[in-house]
Parts: structure tokens; C-alpha cells; sequence
């Protein structure tokens, strides 16, 4: 009968210096009734501060005061410790710790970022059960941040802005929100089924730039439901816009909580407000009960890398887990997740001083800029009703050189690498950051001083603002079918001019300045159509159009 005995004489030498006893890792920073301990260490690192400087009862990876100060974050520090393990891996994904890389990737961004590509292993922890390093590194963000608890998203503000919507309102609610919000906000509506209430934010015409809404609006959106025998479940507020215009988010809070509605702010550009005293104040501080932040915009984390906050009692945290739960996936990234531990501890090591450059440039070039004749600057007082804008978004208009900002664009990318952020049909904006740069501002400068030496003999742009009847077709917005109905009602395409009095089956909305002029669920009216006809003809791009002539419109069948 043959041997049971397994042969190893393959093995070599190696054979005889590896240990073949059952490996056994070790169960990362976990709580204190569970004996966790630190990958690779034996030592209980502990912190004395809690939420709102509370004390953790739990055991905690903070470093101690006599703890070294190169101290890696939480994450950071675990998925450093498994990628250095010598293991013998049969587990995703595919290219097995950069094993099977993809050689056009790895010669692009090399080897590493594939050794740390790690999926859910017992170390790295769970992020819809977390009680190890993931734990760790949202209660430090929750604690820099000012929130009492803090979510990790993989998937964008997009999966932040819908769990929050999904954990206030259920099937049959109304949800006051901004006419200008981000496409997430509608998808929310499908996803919940609630029902919209919507404000039309400011706008200013001379820029054809939107703003946000003021404490008045939101009381009366909230008083015209009541005379209406409705409550709102949430509002949802956008600031800063992607222009940096901030609301008064202090007066909008004081308003909703004596309704004891719960406010969601959608903060994705304003992950570093609040560490600056030239810069405005967070959400958070002003009273947000709910605020999703894209910290990879302003602040340092990977593309698609976001948090939720969470502060008060107003909002049931575990429908937000449950939410989340749904809407990110099974196997998210580590890259991402630790990018945001690591981006948090890039502001906590520094946090008083760490936008003075960025802050010093963004007035920098402010100031030269706005010597260049034929050259406007977008300031505060552009929008009377609001107090901040960031400093951090310079808007830069150009009507008075005659040109379009998709001109000025063009000329400022081919001819001087600059390239800007976001871009409409009188200015554009440019985002400064922590890697901002005094040379690419000097180039912008140059090239902005180029724009106006070519350009000052050219007749600006006439402002047409007058000739097209900017949202009367918001005056008389009547919905038929709730989002979520007319997303899985049937569709058909019909002709623009047979449109007329059909319920709309796509998001319309022209760019600049960014307003929807039609939703899915509301009847198509004849001041639309003329509305996105006009403002067609002047040049804005209609997206989320399935045929972007406007010759035809995707109707729902009833």
C-alpha cells in the first residue's frame, strides 16, 4: 500500500528553514474583549480621546505621546504589515500580489500599487462590520471632522449622497432639495421613492453661474408643504457649489431642527473647509446632521475616494449602514479605503497650517489677475445672498475679451498647458489645492495676460441674458409621476414638436448653468421646450439628452 506521507524532498533547502505548522494570522486592533492586537505587534496602543473628546472604551491603534511620531495611520500601517507578508496567497484578485500585473500598468504606475491591492482579508478588516483598522481610521476621521460617527465610501459622494437620502426618507416622502443638484439626488428619489420638493437656486445672469438657496426659501418650501398637509423628511442642501458659493448653512439648520428635520449637506467640494481661517466654515460646525464630503477633490485621497458624517440623533445611523451596505461594493478597494486614512493624516500632522500655501497662492493669483484688463474675477458680491465663497475656486470671466470660456479654455490648454477645472460659457473655474504650484499659476497668469493682449480689440460678447426668459419654465413645474415611476415606466422617443403634454423620461438639463430644465416624472410644457430651444441655439449643451439635437425625447409610456 502506498505512503500517505506527503513527499517535500521538492522543497530543497527551503524545506528545512520553513516552518509548516498551520499559519496563523494575527486578528488586527480589534475591541478590547476580543484580545485584538496590532498586526505584527504586541503592544496595546491606546488614546485617551474619544468622539467630541469623550474616552474610548474600546482598545484603540492611536499612538500613545511617547509613541513614535512616524507612526503610520491605522490603515495605512495594516495593509503595509499583509502586503509585506511572505504568504503563499489563493485568493483574488487575479494578478496575485502584482504576480500576473498587467505589464502596460505596471510599466505605467509600477509594481506596487499591485502588492497592495488586497482584497478583504482577516487583518485588513470588513468595511460593513468593522472593528479592526478600518474602525480605527473612521472614528480619527470621525474625530478630525467633527462628526460623531464616520462612513468610508468607495464609491464616490454618488453612494454618500444616496445612503443619506435613503436612511431619511422613505416610499411616499418629500425631500426639499435644490433644483441644481447633483444627478446622485435624483437616483436617490428613484432608489427611496420620495418625492421632490425643489428649490430654484440663485442666479446671476452677467456669469451664468448658479448659486445655492437662502434660509428664506428653505422656510418657505417647508411652509408651502404644510399648507399642503405634508412634512418634509429631509432637505438637502449643495455647499459649496462646484463655484465654491457657500449658503448659510448656521440659519438653514436653526430653521429645519424647529421643524425637527434632519439637513443632509452635500459638501463634495468642501472636504478641507473649516482647517483655514480664510477659509468658510464646515458643514459639521454649522450643524449638518448628515455631510458627504469627496475628499479626494480639495484634500489629498484617490479619485472616487469619500466620507459620510454623521453628528446629532436626528437620523438612524443604522439605515445608514444598512444603506451603505447596499450601495458600495462587496470587494472595495484598499488602495481607496487607505488613501482616505492617509488623507486624514496628512491634515491631523499639520492641521493650522496646512492650506497656508494653497491659500497664499489662490490671493496671489486673485490679485494678479484681476489687474489683466478684460479679465473678471467672481466675487462675493455676485451673490447677495450669501456670506462665503471659497477662496480656494477662482471663476474667471472672459465675455469682455469676446470670447467664450470653452475659447479661452482651448487657447489656455494648447498654448500654455493650463488646464481648468470646470468650464461654461462666460468663465471658468480653476481649483487650487494642496499641490498647487507657484509656477503653473505664474503660467496661468501669462496666459490669461495673453488672452487679453490678443483679444482687446475684439468686441465683447453681447449679453443675451435679456432675450431668453431664464426659468420662467421652473414657474409651472408639474410632476405626473414620482422619479422612481417614471424610471421603470416604459419609454418611447417622439419628436420634439409631439412632445408637448407628455410626461418626460429623461433628465434635461443645459450647461451652463447647470439647472434642470426637465426631470423624468414631470409633463413637458411648451415654456420648456422654447426654454431648451433657445438656450440650445446659444450654445449650451443639453446633457443627459438621449439625442442631443433636441429633434426628439425620450417620453414614459402611460
Amino acid at each position: 500500500m502506498a505512503s500517505t506521507s506527503l513527499d517535500m524532498s521538492f522543497l530543497g533547502n527551503f524545506g528545512k528553514n520553513w516552518s509548516f505548522r498551520p499559519w496563523r494570522r494575527l486578528t488586527p486592533c480589534i475591541s478590547q474583549d476580543r484580545n485584538g492586537i496590532l498586526p505584527g505587534k504586541n503592544k496595546n496602543y491606546t488614546s485617551s480621546v474619544g468622539y467630541n473628546g469623550v474616552p474610548l472604551t474600546e482598545m484603540s491603534c492611536v499612538p500613545s505621546a511617547a509613541a513614535s511620531q512616524n507612526e503610520l495611520p491605522p490603515l495605512v500601517s495594516a495593509l503595509k504589515s499583509s502586503a509585506e507578508e511572505n504568504a503563499a496567497s489563493f485568493h483574488f484578485p487575479g494578478h496575485n500580489r502584482g504576480q500576473a500585473a498587467p505589464s502596460s500598468l505596471a510599466q505605467l504606475i509600477g509594481a506596487k500599487p499591485f502588492l497592495h491591492d488586497l482584497p478583504e482579508l482577516p487583518e485588513l478588516d470588513n468595511l460593513f462590520s468593522p472593528e479592526g483598522p478600518i474602525l480605527e481610521a473612521q472614528k480619527q476621521a470621525a474625530r478630525l471632522f467633527g462628526a460623531s460617527e464616520t462612513w468610508f465610501l468607495v464609491g464616490g459622494s454618488t453612494c454618500g449622497i444616496q445612503a443619506a437620502i435613503m436612511a431619511t426618507c422613505s416610499p411616499g416622502d418629500t425631500l426639499i432639495l435644490p433644483r441644481n443638484s447633483h444627478i446622485s439626488a435624483i437616483s436617490s428619489m428613484v432608489l427611496s421613492g420620495a418625492l421632490p420638493k425643489y428649490i430654484v437656486p440663485e442666479y446671476d445672469f452677467k456669469w451664468d453661474v448658479a448659486g445655492g438657496i437662502t434660509p428664506s426659501q428653505v422656510n418657505d418650501a417647508i411652509k408651502e408643504l404644510e399648507m399642503e398637509g405634508r412634512k418634509a423628511a429631509a432637505l438637502l442642501v449643495v455647499s459649496p457649489t462646484y463655484h465654491g458659493i457657500c449658503s448659510n448653512l448656521d440659519e438653514i439648520f436653526h430653521i429645519c431642527h424647529s421643524y425637527n428635520i434632519p439637513l443632509i449637506v452635500d459638501e463634495a467640494h468642501g472636504a478641507h473647509l473649516g482647517f483655514h481661517p480664510e477659509l468658510p466654515s464646515s458643514s459639521l460646525s454649522q450643524g449638518a446632521d448628515l455631510a458627504v464630503q469627496s475628499t479626494h477633490k480639495v484634500l489629498c485621497a484617490l479619485t472616487q475616494s469619500s466620507m459620510l458624517h454623521m453628528q446629532g440623533n436626528l437620523v438612524d445611523r443604522e439605515r445608514i449602514s444598512r444603506s451603505l451596505q447596499m450601495l458600495q461594493s462587496s470587494s472595495p478597494s484598499y488602495l481607496l479605503l487607505a488613501s482616505l486614512d492617509a488623507a486624514r493624516s496628512q491634515v491631523s500632522e499639520n492641521r493650522e497650517a496646512i492650506f497656508d500655501k494653497a491659500i497664499h497662492l489662490a490671493l496671489e493669483a486673485r490679485n494678479l489677475i484681476s489687474k489683466i484688463s478684460g479679465i473678471s474675477v467672481l466675487e462675493f458680491p455676485s451673490f447677495s445672498s450669501f456670506f462665503r465663497i471659497d477662496p480656494l475656486r477662482l471663476t474667471i470671466g472672459v465675455w469682455q475679451l469676446g470670447l467664450s470660456g470653452f475659447e479661452a479654455d482651448d487657447i489656455l490648454c494648447n498654448d500654455f498647458g493650463v488646464i481648468c477645472e470646470l468650464v461654461g460659457t462666460k468663465s471658468f473655474t480653476l481649483a487650487f489645492n494642496l499641490g498647487t504650484q507657484r509656477d503653473h499659476v505664474l503660467r496661468l497668469v501669462a496666459g490669461l495676460k495673453h488672452l487679453s493682449e490678443t483679444s482687446r480689440f475684439h468686441q465683447p460678447v453681447k449679453d443675451e441674458g435679456k432675450n431668453v426668459n431664464h426659468f420662467v419654465c421652473l414657474d409651472d413645474v408639474r410632476i405626473s409621476m414620482s422619479p422612481r415611476e417614471a424610471f421603470f415606466a416604459t419609454k418611447r422617443k417622439v419628436s420634439i414638436r409631439d412632445s408637448l403634454g407628455e410626461i418626460c423620461g429623461e433628465l434635461l438639463c443645459p450647461y451652463p448653468p447647470g439647472i434642470p430644465v426637465l426631470i423624468p416624472g414631470e409633463t413637458i410644457t411648451e415654456e420648456a421646450l422654447n426654454y431648451l430651444l433657445e438656450i440650445r441655439s446659444k450654445g449650451a449643451v443639453i446633457t443627459g439628452a438621449a439625442d442631443c439635437s433636441l429633434s426628439s425625447l425620450v417620453v414614459c409610456v402611460t
